[in-house]
């Protein structure tokens, strides 16, 4: 096993070696950054699926979260927002909400063995949702006519990624408590939706995230090229000096969240969320809260999915809600952690950095590939491949389909799969 992990780590080392080698070292640094961002999101799967038996396709959802916290936090403070009569309505709308809380509390402390209680909680949860948005839509639309948008807080972008995995994490708990009374596929269908109301939320709440207007540039944790540039760096030098730093930062990220994990997958918490993954019904009968337990980890991995979206979103300067596809966000999560090997966690990191580099590369190659064989077959007169850039990206989909057709083929379990160590 041994011998695998040392085999399979240095022929990714010598991709890179070559990636670097072919593609320049600024390409290269920007795709290691994206690379462990994306391995971190993979490690947050790996905790709820790979720990915990827990199907989540809703990993956009929390992506989107993350990168909206960092945009609020570190993007400059909006000053027209904060002149207007934007705050007094926000605060409005909070001490309505805070009523509405109150009510909703009363209402369920209703004892149950009467029989108006639910229809008590039901009216209540109407009066509460009109008291809300009769302070809530006009300070929406005070904001958007007088300020545009509420804008950010100037804080430290470090600050933010702390945020994001915070804000993910009382998603995840949300959802937790709604949708993990389910099972698999059922359990998968209900975070798909979830996410999507994220998504349509972010998108539509223009007053404080700009909708589908881009939000940039936002802040670096490091100093960006243009700041190396300032102090006397060439173009070329500044993109690695910045990106180097960059990536030396999620790196070191990434290297603690793999030993926190490790600590805890590895102690009693550990075995026992393996219990209740491979028997819940068992581990329940012996006294443990199998429930509880779920939401702690699906809490967990959210945390990690919101840090990773915080830093693709800082690192790539811009907040865009329109970007966030499926395939980009969640797909391509799921690829990384059944190729690298669930409930591995060195598995998870692997196929993170090799399936992002390998779906990152397969589109020049690609385009590189059809160029020439286009050029020979216009050259023995059968014609010129049309359409060359859109027929590359597509070769994405196409060289990540098969990838994960010969991983489930040879490698079931993934490529490195999880080795659990059994005590006599």
């Amino acid at each position: 096993m041994t011998a695998r992990y040392i085999g399979l780590f240095g022929a990714l080392v010598a991709l890179i070696i070559g990636v670097a080698l072919y593609m320049g070292t600024p390409f290269t640094l920007r795709l290691l950054v994206e690379a462990f961002a994306f391995a971190l999101i993979a490690l947050g799967l790996n905790i709820q699926w790979g720990f915990g038996g827990l199907f989540n396709f809703g990993i956009l959802g929390m992506l989107m979260v993350g990168g909206f916290a960092v945009t609020f936090i570190s993007f400059p403070v909006n000053e027209a927002f904060w002149a207007s009569d934007g705050p007094i309505w926000l605060l409005r709308t909070l001490a309505a909400a805070a009523v509405g809380a109150v009510m909703i509390v009363f209402a369920h402390r209703i004892d149950k063995a009467r029989r108006i209680r639910p229809w008590a909680i039901v009216v209540v949860w109407f009066i509460a949702y009109v008291i809300f948005r009769s302070q809530m839509d006009p300070a929406a639309s005070t904001i958007i006519r007088e300020a545009g948008w509420v804008g950010g807080l100037g804080l430290p972008v470090l600050l933010g990624w702390v945020f994001g995995g915070v804000l993910a994490a009382g998603i995840g708990f949300v959802v937790g408590k709604v949708a993990l009374g389910l099972r698999s596929d059922y359990l998968a269908i209900a975070t798909i939706g979830i996410a999507e109301i994220l998504r349509a939320t972010i998108r539509n709440i223009e007053w404080l995230t700009r909708g589908t207007l881009t939000v940039s540039p936002i802040p670096w944790p490091v100093p960006n090229p243009q700041a190396w540039q300032a102090s006397g760096a060439s173009i070329t030098d500044s993109f690695i000096y910045a990106r180097a730093g960059y990536l030396l930062l999620v790196v070191a990220v990434v290297i603690v969240a793999l030993f926190l994990i490790d600590r805890a997958y590895k102690g009693p918490w550990g075995r026992m969320m393996r219990a209740i993954r491979d028997n819940y019904v068992a581990a329940g009968s012996m006294g443990k809260d199998v429930t509880g337990r779920q939401l702690e980890i699906f809490v967990f991995g959210s945390v990690l999915m919101g840090i990773g979206g915080a830093i693709l979103v800082s690192f790539t300067q811009i907040f865009d809600p329109s970007s966030y596809q499926p395939i980009n966000h969640t797909f391509i999560i799921w690829v990384m952690l059944i190729v690298g090997g669930a409930g591995n966690s060195l598995g998870a990191l692997f196929g993170g950095l090799f399936i992002y580099i390998v779906w990152m590369l397969s589109e020049p190659l690609a385009q590189q590939l059809f160029v020439n064989i286009s050029a020979w077959s216009a050259s023995v007169g059968w014609g010129a491949i049309p359409d060359i850039e859109s027929r590359s990206l597509q070769m994405r989909v196409f060289v990540l389909g098969l990838i994960i057709t010969l991983a489930l083929r040879y490698a079931p379990k993934g490529m490195l799969p999880e080795v659990v160590r059994r005590h006599d």
